[in-house]
This record gives structure tokens, sequence and C-alpha cells, in this order.
């Protein structure tokens, strides 16, 4: 269970730009109650020169984390730097949750299907249930509950 003392660590594909999923997916986590989680993803800090620089220090942001967000809007803009980030996630036996392409019924790109472990649509209950189950084996189960009057 995520605790203030015990956050889930997580690393969300990134190509050092911001870009409105990214901001999504942390306004999704930050208004989740009861859920705690660190992001070892530094997608604001400088881009390192150099393609091996780059891999360096994304396996350097994975490692920590135990379970990977992938971004279809990453994978637009530099499909092969987002699979060098999956496919090392894969390696180091991280789960990959998939987010589904925002506002669209599009279907997502094969390469990331095939090594995503799960597939979360884009809202804030689905994507913590997911984090909870993919990063610590949580099973979450819960219940809406839906009152209403009956009027005579």
């Amino acid at each position: 269970m995520s605790t203030p003392n015990n956050p889930i660590r997580l690393f969300v594909t990134h190509t050092w730009e911001e870009n409105d999923d990214l901001s999504r997916v942390f306004e999704y986590l930050e208004s989740s109650r009861n859920f705690y989680y660190k992001s070892t993803a530094l997608a604001q800090a400088a881009r390192p020169l150099g393609v091996e620089a780059q891999r360096e220090e994304l396996r350097r942001q994975i490692a920590p984390s135990e379970v990977v967000i992938v971004l279809p809007v990453t994978h637009r803009r530099e499909p092969d730097l987002v699979l060098f980030q999956l496919n090392f996630a894969k390696s180091a036996n991280r789960p990959i949750i998939a987010m589904e392409l925002f506002g669209s019924s599009e279907k997502l790109p094969k390469a990331i299907l095939d090594l995503a472990d799960s597939i979360c649509p884009w809202d804030e209950r689905s994507l913590v249930d997911a984090l909870r189950l993919q990063g610590r084996h949580e099973e979450t189960h819960r219940w809406d509950t839906i009152e209403f009057k009956i009027e005579d």
C-alpha cells in the first residue's frame, strides 16, 4: 500500500519536453486521495547531448521505479526514444501501463500494445488502480455508492 513513507515510485515516458498528457497524469495523481507516489522521471531536466548520454540518463531514471507509464503522445514524437524506455523497463522487470490516446478512439501503436502489461483509460481512478495493481500487486475492489430518493 502506498503511504507517505512508502510512495509508489513511477516513471512516465518523456522526451525532455512538457506536454498536456504528462501534466494531465500528474494532475490525476495529485487529485487522488490517499495515494502517494514519487516520480523518478526528470522530464523538465536539460536534455543530455548525444543518444548514448540520453539513454544512460533514462536508465538512471527508470531503474528506481516500480512501474512505468507510457504516453502515446511521446511515442508519436520520438518513437525510438520511447521504445528504448519501454524495452529497458521490460529488461528491468518493470510493469508498463499504457495510457490510451487522450480524446481519441484511435488504437494504440502495436509497439506499445506488445510491451504494455495493461491499458488504462484517462480517468484518475483507473490510473491509480492500475498503478496499485501493477506496481504493488494490490487489488482495490472499490465499489461506487449511488444515493437516490424514491418519491411517493
